[in-house]
């Protein structure tokens, strides 16, 4: 299957001057799997020493099925949620434990979620997903055997968050990285090829991360600099490195530019007009403004829906692309249950009519009087029944190709997730990895599709 660049608005490369990167989970590639394995192991053991919660908690195992990119934590009730479009809960868990829709409709009284409400916590990138799973299996802990020994739910998530930051903030989590580079980077030679192709094209290309330089540095180095053959290095390729960029404070904020000398480390504060270079912090408005830049000419490219992606778009105006690495298998069992969504439709076809005739029969018997229907009415249901019995198999059976908690990451049932919803609000383009970006012309037009709207001819 040819994996491709998907199109929520109108983007021509030929009026893109510069083409920002985020660095993790973007530029360079982690294998997901493994660092939220370790980032989950950090949490627990930082929970135990620093938390004083039973260590029993250390024998908690990873299952990286547990969660995906776009669910909700309930911090307050212990749950966790997939929302669609609109807000309204569609799956939803206490801890490791289904909740039926009776449940759901018992707590939540309408099944919509105000995500304003500092109750609740979001699933925005690959980097929660230990989070995520942790909380949940924290609940499912305190709830079965240890209801006393840990604190309430929402103090329990606030603790796992804090565990995580900590995890990044106090280097226990990158020093494993650092030291075991090769069980947790992958190294993609494709990438490298399609930035100096871009640049060849006369395209300026940045990094913007919130890593350090040093852990910059090291990733840059071995991700980055085997594979170039047009330029010496890394510094040589990129129009500037900015690390330590404290997104999305970067988009919106007015933070001051260190100019780091790469040779000793050491930071100086900016005092002239940005050029070409390596750096700390700064922001937005004065990288588009010192180097004479309209927005519209700069595209941003990262795999965090909020911190990369909503608000530089709503707050500076650049171009925007999200790298989702879940599409690649997303996409791929889509095709794969496309034989029980197409019969399901076929089903569904034969369903509504039935259905809009027993509505307009039992009206005609309401408004006139009479129960002349009656037998039509059981007929119709019988059949209606029928099918329904066809129907759930089938829908079982389709989802059964997804997430087997979640279900399909970019859909809630036929609506889209509220994930999906945001990438297409503020996501111009976006792909499953950056190569597919890459591999593209420096020229590509990427043009929308007109959509269909619930009231245009189908």
């Amino acid at each position: 299957m040819n994996r491709q660049v998907y199109v929520n608005r109108t983007l021509n490369l030929k009026r893109i001057n510069y083409i920002g990167f985020d660095m993790d989970h973007t530029l360079v590639r982690y294998d997901s799997q493994a660092f939220e394995a370790l980032a989950h192991s950090m949490i627990v053991k930082k929970l135990v020493a620093d938390k004083d919660y039973p260590k029993e908690v250390l024998n908690l195992k990873f299952d990286f099925q547990r969660a995906v990119r776009g669910l909700v934590l309930d911090k307050t009730h212990g749950n966790v949620l997939k929302l669609s479009r609109h807000g309204a809960i569609r799956v939803s868990y206490h801890g490791l434990k289904p909740i039926d829709y009776k449940s759901q409709r018992r707590i939540y009284k309408s099944t919509y979620v105000d995500l304003s409400d500092s109750n609740y916590d979001t699933v925005d990138t690959t980097f929660s997903i230990a989070h995520a799973t942790l909380f949940a299996q924290l609940v499912d802990l305190k709830d079965k055997t240890h209801a006393e020994s840990l604190p309430d739910y929402y103090t329990m998530a606030d603790d796992v968050l804090w565990a995580l930051d900590m995890s990044h903030r106090d280097d226990s989590l990158k020093s494993v990285v650092r030291s075991r580079l090769q069980d947790f980077v992958i190294k993609d030679e494709a990438v490298v090829q399609g930035l100096e192709r871009f640049k060849a094209h006369g395209k300026k290309i940045f990094v913007l991360t919130n890593s350090d330089y040093p852990y910059c540095k090291l990733l840059l180095d071995y991700a980055i600099n085997p594979f170039l053959k047009q330029h010496k290095n890394w510094e040589e390729l990129f129009e500037f490195v900015i690390a330590a960029a404290q997104k999305p404070r970067f988009f919106y904020d007015k933070l001051n530019f260190l100019k780091i000398d790469t040779e000793s480390g050491l930071m100086t504060n900016l005092e002239s007009t940005l050029e070409p270079g390596v750096y700390q912090g700064g922001c937005a408005a004065r990288f588009t403004a010192d180097l004479h830049l309209d927005p519209n000419e700069i595209l941003y490219i990262g795999d965090h829906i909020y911190g990369d992606i909503v608000r530089l778009k709503k707050d500076c105006a650049w171009r925007t692309a999200l790298v989702v690495e879940e599409l690649e298998e997303e996409v791929r069992k889509t095709f794969e249950a496309l034989p029980y969504t197409q019969q399901i439709t076929t089903l569904m076809d034969k369903k509504v009519p039935l259905e809009r005739e027993v509505d307009q029969l039992v009206s005609d018997q309401i408004e006139n009087h009479h129960k002349k229907h009656e037998k039509k009415i059981d007929t119709l249901m019988s059949d209606i029944s029928a099918l329904d019995k066809q129907i759930g198999p089938l829908i079982k059976k389709q989802q059964e190709q997804f997430n087997p908690y979640w279900g399909e990451i970019m859909r809630a049932g036929i609506e889209e997730s509220y994930f999906a919803n945001q990438m297409e609000r503020f996501a111009c383009i976006y792909m499953a990895r950056i190569s597919d970006f890459l591999e593209l012309s420096p020229r590509t037009y990427f043009r929308s599709f007109r959509r269909l709207m619930p009231h245009d001819p189908q």
